[in-house]
């Protein structure tokens, strides 16, 4: 089974279409992928002086681009989760001074002081994660996902913090084993990248940081020729979803909800507006992430409610 990994130093900190693939694969092949976690691997003890260890843009790095055969623009690439393994027997997280959901931000100003930096270890075991020993709480549960998967757009090169409609970092812990995340191809090979594991990860990542860990996943991703996408899909036993993100975070969820409406008319035949009062009923909704350029909103539809197709 091929392991997809990039040589130290050559990480990618964008999604775009100028880097030649560190892999290929064919549609239906399963393979591996190798991972670092958010800060690079560099964060190892609740002492590290994160504002010195890391430097923006240099933030999230990815594993890829991996070129899919046969994938041309306008197709899709269905990425199924089969597993994620933690890299090591700890996760990090951290307060970084301008970024997170309640602090001014470069996109946010405010006078106030930056929040001082602070890192946490949390130790994972027993597929669980330890948030504190000083703190007497039950263990978080391991529910490891890729906070940030995306494909190439057709003439930018985003920055591996972004989300858009190509997917990136997202935050969306839907992205998990067992899910299926269906990714738009801009360019030929799609030229997918996958980093940023997350151990465990509180809807809308609020200070900017999940429990981030490195990652050995394995993964299989189909070809869905002439599927034309203007943002990601998920789909789970449970699920069908769909991913907005924008800024105001309402805009994120308006572009989720219409993708999901047009989804329930395109493939399963139900009138707009109907699927519009439906989903009124029914629709779940996710804050992935409240952090980051844009924000990212999760739309889910209940299959139970799928209607029987003949």
């Amino acid at each position: 089974m091929q392991i997809v990994n990039n040589k130290d130093t050559d990480w990618s900190y964008v999604i775009g279409s100028y880097k030649q693939p560190v892999a290929s694969i064919k549609p239906g092949e399963v393979f591996k992928i190798e991972t670092l976690d958010a800060f690079g691997n560099k964060v190892d003890s609740s002492t590290s002086d994160i504002t010195k260890l890391i430097q923006m843009p240099y933030v999230n790095p990815l594993t890829g681009p991996i070129y899919v055969e046969g994938a041309k623009k306008g197709d899709a690439l269905a990425v199924k989760i089969i597993s994620i393994e933690a890299a090591r027997d700890y996760g990090v997280s951290a307060i970084i001074p301008e970024f997170g959901g309640l602090c001014a931000t470069p996109l946010t100003r405010t006078l106030n002081d930056p929040l001082p930096p602070r890192v946490m270890i949390h130790p994972i075991e027993n597929d669980s994660v330890i948030f504190s020993k000083d703190l007497n709480i039950a263990p978080i549960p391991f529910e490891p996902f890729y906070g940030t998967i995306g494909t190439s757009p057709e003439i930018e090169a985003v920055s591996s913090l972004s989300p858009g409609n190509h997917g990136g970092n997202m935050d969306a812990a839907d992205v998990c084993p067992g899910n299926t995340i269906i990714l738009p191809v801009n360019v030929d090979g799609g030229l997918l990248y996958i980093g940023d594991g997350h151990a465990a990860q509180g809807d809308a990542e609020v200070c900017g940081v999940a429990t981030e860990i490195p990652t050995l996943g394995t993964l299989r991703v189909e070809l869905i020729k002439g599927l034309y996408l203007r943002n990601p899909r998920v789909e789970s036993n449970e699920f069908i979803m769909t991913i907005g993100s924008a800024r105001p975070m309402e805009d994120a969820a308006r572009i989720a909800f219409y993708e999901l409406i047009m989804w329930l008319q395109d493939d399963y035949g139900i009138e707009k507006l109907i699927a519009y009062q439906l989903c009124s009923q029914v629709a779940r909704v996710r804050l992935a992430n409240m952090v980051d350029t844009l924000y990212s909103v999760v739309a889910k539809f209940p299959k139970k409610y799928l209607p029987k197709l003949n």
